[in-house]
């Protein structure tokens, strides 16, 4: 009898070090994005898609924030306290705010200018920061300055290099209509930049990928200047060994690189989209080029993606088919909070050629609706407040949850997430199908709509902007109401 205690303590003990390991994995191992160069794309525009990954269940609010005229004299107060001089004029913008969080806010300007976030985590544990550094407002002031992706990552190095990065390490993707870069910041006042191959594709999990770099070729590297020196300082780097110099290795932690989670969601993202096929223990190219030219759905496709047709494929009757809670992390996970396909074409005026396409909770039951930059006003159900507001109690989320209902666009995802969840094997073919249905009408109707609109907005462009935000918001109170229609079946 004793021993049959005793060995079932062990087995509690052990389950709850499990859940405790991978709940700590877990704050690693947050989002996943992939960027597209114009020239890999079908017609020519720059692709970013993105899962927002956040533990625990956050909300998500919408909000559309004009451009704005500032006073001489105003300063900016950083989260941990620095002051910042205020410019003149800042971008309008779409702004995805998760309220409480520091590293999750997505952005899209009018520029088209779209900034998200992957956690990588660095070994710098001495990094020097100033007034206790940047990390909320880094993508924000980015967003708020740029007119184009290689501004963004410009604005974004000097305010490292000002401040110094407030946390571990980040990299932050950036793309515009005309090109993409990925800017890797580490703890501290380091931080290296790669621009994405106008025809290749670039990956990224929760871990460093930038690899060999050259800051002499200013044109697709940008960094500080002493990032191998330092690199060389701290004993990350020989240059005796005869290696060429890899920030992914001196920079990168051992336990993020090494992670099966990061590997498992690379290796079959890159099997979707490349013409070589990798093997899971391949070391990943930077960028690569596509097996065909990319369109939307071909990224819609890898954001949704629970290894299906691979060795890592869930059995169906384990967990009532639920793919998302397991030990290797899904590219579609159980953190999944949203997932985007920003579509930034230079041929359009702005307010039409850039287009976020959200999918809310989960980009494997929600469709993809999308969101013309032209919009002027949000749909009530996905906001909270106004944007002033927002800003100002962003860390103090406990504000909004007193006043969030039923009613709200967040709340209901997340209900319906969780019920699809509980019977995942049962419901799951007809969420597909009325997902799917939704999204070909929304790619049949796109020409169409925009050819019409485009004629319009060249002689009255308020009117132009009347029809993007009437259409937008018809389809996204269409997929929240069938949202809410399916809760309650």
């Amino acid at each position: 009898m004793r021993h049959q205690i005793f060995s079932f303590l062990i087995v509690i003990f052990v389950g709850i070090s499990f859940a405790l390991a991978q709940q700590s994995a877990q704050g690693r191992m947050n989002c996943f994005s992939i960027l597209v160069g114009k020239n890999a794309t079908i017609d020519g525009a720059v692709l970013l898609a993105h899962n927002e990954d956040d533990y625990p269940t956050p909300v998500v609010n919408w909000y559309k924030v004009p451009a704005l005229t500032h006073k001489k004299g105003e300063q900016i107060t950083l989260k941990r306290g620095g002051k910042l001089a205020q410019v003149k004029k800042t971008n309008g913008f779409l702004w995805l705010e998760m309220p409480g969080f520091e590293f999750s806010d997505s952005y899209m300007n009018q520029w088209g200018v779209t900034i998200a976030s992957n956690q990588c985590s660095s070994k710098e544990t001495k990094g020097e920061t100033i007034d206790g550094g940047i990390g909320y407002y880094l993508r924000r002031l980015m967003a708020e300055r740029a007119k184009t992706a290689r501004q963004a990552v410009k604005i974004g190095g000097k305010l490292i290099e000002q401040f110094g990065y407030a946390a571990s390490g980040r990299t932050y993707c950036i793309a515009g209509p005309n090109e993409a870069w990925m800017l890797a910041a580490v703890n501290g006042k380091h931080w290296v930049a790669e621009r994405i191959p106008d025809d290749q594709v670039a990956i990224i999990p929760n871990y460093y990928t930038i690899q060999e770099i050259n800051l002499k070729d200013t044109l697709n590297f940008l960094g500080s200047p002493d990032i191998v020196e330092y690199a060389i300082k701290r004993g990350w780097y020989d240059p005796k060994s005869g290696k060429p110099f890899n920030f992914r290795q001196a920079y990168g932690d051992p336990f993020s690189l090494a992670h099966y989670s990061n590997i498992a969601r690379h290796w079959s993202a890159i099997n979707l989209l490349s013409a070589k096929h990798y093997g899971f223990h391949d070391r990943f190219p930077f960028s690569f080029k596509p097996k065909s030219k990319i369109i939307l759905q071909d990224l819609m496709t890898v954001l949704r993606n629970h290894y299906e047709g691979t060795q890592l494929e869930m059995n169906p009757a384990f967990n009532h088919g639920n793919p998302h809670q397991n030990v290797i992390m899904r590219i579609c996970s159980q953190t999944n909070r949203y997932g985007f396909v920003a579509q930034l074409r230079s041929w359009l005026p702005a307010d039409i050629g850039n287009v976020w396409w959200i999918a809310p909770r989960r980009p494997c039951v929600q469709p993809f609706v999308p969101w013309y930059y032209g919009i002027k006003k949000i749909p009530s159900e996905y906001t909270w407040g106004d944007y002033k507001t927002a800003l100002r109690i962003h860390f103090k989320p406990e504000t909004q949850k007193k006043e969030f209902t039923d009613k709200a666009a967040s709340v209901i995802f997340l209900k319906f997430a969780a019920k699809t969840d509980s019977n995942y094997a049962k419901d799951i073919s007809a969420i597909r199908k009325y997902k799917q249905d939704f999204q070909t009408k929304e790619f049949l109707n796109q020409k169409a709509f925009e050819t019409k609109v485009l004629q319009i907005y060249r002689s009255n462009p308020h009117k132009a902007r009347q029809m993007l935000t009437q259409y937008t918001n018809q389809l996204a109170e269409k997929s929240l109401h069938q949202t809410e229609k399916q809760l309650k079946h």
